[in-house]
């Protein structure tokens, strides 16, 4: 199986954002580091530590309560009776026999583009969330970010607006993006963490994820 480049609109966008010197001032502001008086940090900023992760090992293959908070501490809400079949029923078992073969201690930009590509058992897991149950793109994305944050994305709306709808998915196009020029965007999402003073437990994809979305938060998001 082949794979194309990634776009050099796509590149270049991203790019721009990750370059911007607002990036780590947002970064700060998002994760609570240095802030003023009075001044919180947002709620996103647990969804990678609460509870000490999804992909610790002891529980890397399987959905619990401190995932589904996690997921909402991202302005999304789960209903009830998908929480219950996650947590105790068939959805949940599907989706650990899915999560058993989606490497865990890998990066997107070390990754085989054949991990994330269709048909494989992270494609299959959003699948089976997003269509399958209805949870929704957004959702089933942020859930499979929260267990194998190293290697599948947050994408969102707001990134999207950003980033656009790029082919033949976002996950393939960032993973091009990223491996480029020997993986420099890579290095300079590594290079943006330590600037910014955050601790290696955040992943490249979510410095770049929280880049981007604060930053055209901050334009209004435009986008429908």
């Amino acid at each position: 199986m082949s794979f194309v480049g990634p776009s050099k609109p796509f590149v270049e966008r991203l790019g721009a954002f990750i370059a911007d010197p607002q990036a780590v001032v947002d970064l700060r502001r998002y994760f609570g580091i240095g802030l003023s008086p009075g001044a919180v940090a947002f709620t996103g900023s647990r969804f990678e530590h609460l509870a000490g992760g999804g992909d610790r090992a002891e529980v890397a293959d399987r959905i619990t309560a401190e995932d589904l908070i996690a997921v909402e501490t991202l302005s999304v809400t789960i209903p009830v009776e998908r929480k219950l079949d996650l947590l105790e029923g068939q959805l949940g078992a599907q989706l650990s026999d899915l999560l058993a073969s989606i490497p865990t201690a890998v990066d997107l930009a070390d990754a085989e583009a054949a991990v994330v590509a269709d048909g494989s058992p992270a494609d299959q897991a959003w699948n089976l969330l997003e269509s399958q149950h209805g949870l929704g793109w957004v959702i089933a994305g942020k859930l499979l970010a929260r267990k194998r944050p190293r290697l599948l994305p947050v994408y969102d709306k707001v990134v999207r607006c950003a980033l656009g709808r790029p082919r033949p998915s976002f996950w393939l196009a960032l993973h091009a993006a990223l491996r480029e020029d020997d993986a420099a965007l890579h290095r300079q999402l590594l290079e943006l963490r330590q600037a910014a003073g955050l601790p290696e437990t955040v992943s490249a994809l979510r410095v770049c994820d929280v880049a981007v979305w604060m930053n055209h938060r901050a334009l209004g998001h435009p986008c429908p």
